[in-house]
């Protein structure tokens, strides 16, 4: 987490094991699920190892990947944690994974005695906000084959690590779409 906070914020080494105090470590298996619709939302995760998933299920049972968080990736629903309401996404385990939990009181206390930590969140907030406007762009211009090859081109680790049915929930297709597009 050092290395990824570095890259955008200066923080000495008290700083930063001030900061890092801040964080509990949680551990979860293969398939379960961090947060479920419904839940009451506190804090936002890093992932250290594994990959998870988030996701949302519409009332026909149909599954909407929203994100893959892969380690150094972070993951909440941020509507509910910033909102205070209930979460309406949840956020679940595609394989074992340890995160580093960070509640939003902490990350509030730690961005007001530490500039840089502030600074390091809002280019982080910035940059996932582009990435998701420029995905939502994605889908409204572009084909799906298109978006399948940017994908495989953007994290072509998530083939030997995420289940085809997901990739195929991500970009909004059939698994037989994918079937297909994986074969030409």
């Amino acid at each position: 987490m050092k290395a990824h906070i570095s890259k955008t914020a200066r923080l000495s080494d008290d700083e930063f094991d001030d900061f890092f105090d801040c964080f509990t470590t949680k551990s979860y298996k293969k398939g379960a699920y961090i947060i479920t619709a419904g839940d009451r939302i506190d804090c936002e995760y890093f992932v250290v190892s594994g990959c998870i998933k988030t996701f949302y299920i519409n009332d026909n049972q149909k599954m909407f990947v929203m994100q893959f968080a892969m380690p150094s990736c972070w993951a909440s629903d941020y509507s509910a944690l910033y909102g205070g309401t209930r979460a309406t996404i949840n956020i679940g385990c595609i394989t074992d994974t340890e995160l580093l939990c960070l509640s939003n009181k902490d990350r509030e206390n730690a961005c007001k005695k530490y500039h840089q930590v502030e600074h390091y969140f809002r280019d982080r907030m910035t940059s996932e906000y582009v990435a998701s406007q420029k995905r939502l762009l994605s889908t409204m211009n572009n084909d799906v084959k298109y978006r399948y090859e940017e994908l495989i081109t953007l994290f072509p680790e998530l083939f030997n690590m995420v289940p085809k049915r997901l990739i195929a929930a991500y970009l909004g297709v059939s698994r037989e779409t994918l079937y297909r597009l994986n074969n030409s």
